[in-house]
């Protein structure tokens, strides 16, 4: 097993990965018009030990009360199915969130599960939220949080599927 940064010729691969195991097409066109409009942070695969992309995590911008403030959201987490349940997609997700960190990026953000992404550090923060969607927030710089408070907006590629 592998855990390393996206590489361009893994692009195929990560989208045929997409196409399986998310609902249908629309994962894949997003991630795809992320990078295609420079809104790809970071991305992280997994390759099993034959190099076969297995799993990807990808970062992107988001704005707090529309200005840019250098956060990043986890916007898309997808693991195969028969490689679920061996800790990879932590192994992912912490690769993840060093290297966020390590490039000083202040502060990641999440919309899903509390009990699954409190693991990494993700905290609920009734100070921050979406139009609609339940927030988890962790902090990469120490405070980065105090005295803010407002709508993070992920990028319009998410509202364009």
């Amino acid at each position: 097993m592998l855990i390393r940064t996206e590489a361009p010729s893994d692009i195929l691969a990560i989208d045929d990965l997409l196409r399986e195991v998310s609902s249908g097409s629309i994962v894949a066109e997003r991630v795809m018009k992320l990078r295609e409009n420079g809104q790809r942070t970071l991305a992280i695969v997994a390759c099993d030990d034959f190099g076969k992309v297995i799993g990807f995590v990808m970062f992107s911008p988001v704005t707090l009360n529309d200005e840019e403030v250098n956060w990043q959201a986890l916007s898309s987490l997808y693991l195969t199915p028969s490689y679920r349940q061996r800790g990879i997609a932590r192994q992912m997700v912490e690769e993840g969130l060093t290297s966020l960190s390590e490039l000083g990026y202040p502060a990641c953000v999440v919309i899903g599960d509390t009990e699954y992404f409190s693991r990494f550090g993700f905290k609920n923060n009734e100070l921050f939220s979406t139009l609609s969607d339940p927030l988890l927030i962790v902090e990469l710089e120490e405070n980065v949080c105090r005295d803010k408070k407002g709508i993070i907006r992920y990028g319009v590629e998410f509202s364009e599927s």
